[in-house]
């Protein structure tokens, strides 16, 4: 009788929740995995636009400035921590498991591989495998992406023909590939016809985060594959801060500042209004999920 009632208020959960009932055995090993992580980073650790022929998103400021005071850390600063790779070697290792599926995908089916720059050492914040289990858990956190049913996430190996490769890359690969205009630390998207779609996520941002998150590295490594990965998918435009107080849009470049003045001084070409607006750091799409 025991027997029968589990079987059958497993099938009423699943039909309650549909794919979400498969992604929660898959959050609870990766999120461990990523605790586990963010616990190991090392003590003191804080946390576009087009051009042809290729596309780079996520790093389109513009003009040189006097760095600009976020605390006590300046925009073209990045925080104190521990060490990161200066020069990897243009190379990638596919890293973590594959076979993670999450979101219905109605319209945006996403076959995606996690790589490392060969010469980047992840043994300082838990290794290459919790890098890719990062973005595993941000990937199928219902307040990211995949809550709009038209979208769908599925982990492959870099053999496989992905659609698009998220890939954890050293400081010098970051500025010859995403620009390099303020001295700048900054991760982007980009996409040409030799490589493919790619989202490069830059190893000193990912040891040390960015001023506007406050220390809190593990909601910055959320944010900043969220973004990237928000390009990727067709949100070419940033987007600035609707209004003081409020939670900041994923699309606004939240690694530089939460305020639309300062990001405007950066770039008066993007879309950033001339008003003293600031918003709080949010690293989610949709961070207050609706209840299916």
């Amino acid at each position: 009788m025991s027997g029968n009632h589990s079987s059958s208020a497993l099938q009423n959960f699943v039909r309650t929740y549909g794919w979400r009932a498969y992604a929660i055995p898959v959050l609870v090993v990766v999120t461990a995995l990523v605790v586990w992580s963010i616990v190991t980073t090392p003590a003191g650790e804080t946390v576009g636009k087009s051009r042809a022929p290729e596309e780079v998103q996520g790093s389109s400021v513009r003009k040189t400035v006097e760095d600009m005071p976020i605390g006590e850390v300046g925009i073209t600063e990045l925080p104190p921590g521990g060490p990161y790779t200066e020069q990897g070697e243009g190379t990638f290792r596919p890293v973590g498991a594959t076979g993670m599926q999450v979101g219905e995908g109605r319209q945006q089916v996403v076959r995606f591989a996690t790589e490392v720059e060969n010469g980047v050492d992840t043994r300082g914040y838990g290794g290459e495998d919790a890098f890719a289990a990062m973005v595993d858990a941000t990937l199928a956190d219902p307040r990211g992406w995949t809550n709009d049913p038209n979208v769908r996430f599925e982990h492959v190996g870099s053999d496989e023909d992905p659609d698009l490769r998220i890939q954890l890359i050293s400081v010098g690969t970051a500025r010859s590939t995403c620009g390099d205009d303020l001295g700048l630390e900054t991760s982007c998207r980009i996409f040409n016809e030799g490589d493919g779609d790619r989202v490069l996520i830059n190893e000193s941002r990912w040891v040390r985060g960015a001023a506007p998150f406050q220390g809190d590295l593990g909601s910055y490594r959320q944010y900043v594959i969220n973004h990237e990965v928000g390009h990727a998918l067709g949100y070419a435009e940033h987007e600035p801060c609707p209004a003081n107080g409020d939670l900041a849009p994923i699309m606004m470049q939240q690694t530089l500042s939460l305020n639309n003045q300062e990001l405007y001084d950066l770039n008066p070409d993007e879309v950033y209004p001339q008003n003293d607006d600031t918003c709080r750091a949010n690293p989610w799409p949709y961070p207050r999920p609706a209840v299916l």
